[in-house]
């Protein structure tokens, strides 16, 4: 897989990946330092490639360097931090 470059959109509370014409995005609200992590949205035309993946652990390494915390709440987080209990320690 190519390497995409996080884009942290704090405007929007987003973490995104530009890709062509495209933008995968993970949202967030931001609860006194504890991310609450509610959408992540890969485009159709970049789905099945692992990008969702690649996304959210480029987002969970940058959250972690800015010295907070996540509360998955969307249903691809959820199940990715079950699948990757090194990323745990970040749970809020």
């Amino acid at each position: 897989m190519s390497e995409y470059t996080l884009v942290h959109n704090e405007a929007e509370n987003k973490y995104e990946y530009h890709i062509d014409e495209h933008i995968a995005y993970i949202t967030y609200d931001n609860q006194d330092g504890v991310l609450h992590i509610t959408h992540t949205i890969v485009p159709d035309a970049l789905s099945g490639k692992g990008l969702a993946k690649k996304l959210t652990i480029d987002a969970m390494n940058a959250i972690e360097e800015r010295g907070l915390k996540v509360q998955p709440q969307c249903s691809y987080t959820v199940a990715f931090m079950e699948k990757n209990p090194d990323f745990q320690r970040l749970l809020g």
